[in-house]
């Protein structure tokens, strides 16, 4: 069974770990990121930064707006440029790996972030759990509405991670499809995870179904966003259960409001802290102690996962606001 790290054991771990000082000069380590649109991509950023700051290294962050040509660019530039180590969080997993083949030909390894590069030969992989965040989601939604009419709402089709997460939901579900207890209405991806998309599909799935909707098993914070304006304006918000992913700002106060049911907190600062330790460890040919496996259709890739955390009404203060993940006086306006 994969091992996972805890947030508390990896924070201990960071604390005690002391930013190497030697002769060597600074690492340099290029960040690409895929977008900046969402609030959790901020915090990643934000991070990614404070860390490198701490350990001493080098940092270029490149955000490419969405645009597959425009990451490649930005990588090619960054390899021009010297870096060490590149962390990628990739637009689309499958057209990233050309990054990685175009860093691996100048020696410098690659860490697929949040986000899995598809077919090539990636050096690791820093992510959730996002196969377990799709069953969590699922056994959340079918422990409260067993039984009834649901519909799926994904990410965009080219982020990998938006089929891992139907693919662990589909894994909890599929038994309650079989016996007859749960009919899926619809089973779309939002383009670019936008959450105008999962209004559509959500309007979409009302219309065909006379507003006979019991849950909406939506993939992130956004797409459950632009199903809950669906639902808003059918005058069903609060009476259909909502689920969702990343724990952001309007999604928990939507949690305590009452018209989203849950989100799964996946705390970022284990996760931008890990990437940049092993990216200091893989410039300098360092070990990096990677437990678990994941296969992106080329090799089982080396991985560290973190993990995640059911939250609802029942423990919004006892998770992200005792972490300071959000603020109490922002949640509860």
């Amino acid at each position: 069974m994969a091992r996972t790290l805890t947030v508390a054991g990896l924070l201990l771990a960071m604390a005690c770990q002391k930013p190497a000082h030697t002769g060597e000069h600074p690492v340099r380590i290029g960040f690409s990121m895929d977008t900046l649109k969402e609030e959790r991509w901020t915090r990643d950023k934000d991070l990614v930064e404070q860390r490198a700051r701490e350990v001493g290294a080098l940092l270029d962050i490149q955000v490419a707006n969405g645009s597959d040509s425009v990451q490649t660019k930005q990588c090619e530039n960054m390899l021009a440029k010297g870096v060490d180590v590149l962390i990628v969080a990739p637009h689309n997993g499958e057209v990233a790996a050309s990054i990685v083949e175009a860093a691996h030909r100048k020696g410098v390894p690659v860490i697929a972030y949040d986000r899995m590069i598809r077919d090539c030969d990636v050096d690791l992989h820093v992510a959730h759990q996002q196969n377990k965040i799709g069953e969590m989601q699922a056994a959340y939604a079918l422990k409260h509405v067993p039984k009834g009419n649901y519909v799926l709402i994904g990410g965009a089709p080219t982020d990998y991670n938006a089929l891992i997460l139907r693919e662990g939901q589909m894994r909890i579900l599929k038994p309650a499809i079989d016996r007859g207890d749960v009919r899926i209405i619809s089973q779309q991806f939002a383009r670019e995870w936008k959450p105008e998309e999962a209004l559509r599909i959500t309007e979409d799935a009302l219309i065909r179904t006379g507003k006979r909707i019991d849950a909406i098993v939506a993939s992130n914070d956004g797409t459950a966003g632009g199903a809950i304006s669906a639902l808003e304006a059918a005058n069903l918000a609060g009476k259909v259960l909502v689920t969702g992913l990343d724990a952001q700002k309007d999604a928990v106060q939507r949690i305590v409001r009452g018209t989203q049911t849950m989100t799964i907190y996946t705390p970022i600062r284990p996760l931008a802290f890990g990437a940049v330790d092993a990216a200091m460890r893989l410039a300098r040919k360092q070990h990096v102690d990677a437990p678990d496996r994941i296969n992106n259709g080329k090799r089982d890739v080396p991985s560290i996962l973190y993990e995640a955390i059911v939250v609802d009404r029942s423990n919004v203060d006892q998770t992200v606001i005792k972490d300071g993940y959000q603020r109490r006086e922002e949640i509860y306006q």
